[in-house]
């Protein structure tokens, strides 16, 4: 029973840790969308990297509360959106029209979080398979 409950408190601290850590993303994805100057063509960043970037957490936040089958779905998604992201920071960081030290960083955490995103799913995968 012991067992179970140490499981259990240390799931739902992974789980705090990384929900934060996706909405400080989020956050600093924002505050980085805001120095980006106004042009026609550069709206698309704001646009596409916003909706990106916001909806990993949602969509990890998501699947907490739901079936397993649907937790699968939601984690996916969280990691289509972490892959999406990735490709708007990666022409951002070619075009250098805002802060490059900046995306170089966002750039990093987006890949790890896909890559922890990428586990999850393959974990919950596995279980699924057997």
């Amino acid at each position: 029973m012991e067992d179970n409950f140490l499981v259990q408190e240390k799931y739902e601290k992974y789980t705090e840790t990384l929900r934060n850590r996706l909405s400080q993303f989020a956050v600093d994805i924002i505050k980085l969308l805001m120095q980006i100057p106004f042009k026609r063509e550069l709206e698309v960043f704001k646009i596409q990297l916003s909706k990106s970037a916001t909806a990993i957490g949602a969509n990890f936040v998501e699947a907490q509360a739901t079936s397993y089958k649907e937790f699968i779905q939601r984690m996916r998604i969280a990691l289509r959106e972490a892959n999406e992201s990735g490709y708007w920071l990666c022409l951002l960081k070619s075009l250098a029209v805002v802060n490059p030290p900046e995306v170089s960083r966002l750039l990093n955490e987006c890949q790890e979080i896909s890559k922890i995103l990428g586990s999850i799913v393959s974990t919950a995968d596995s279980r699924v398979e057997r």
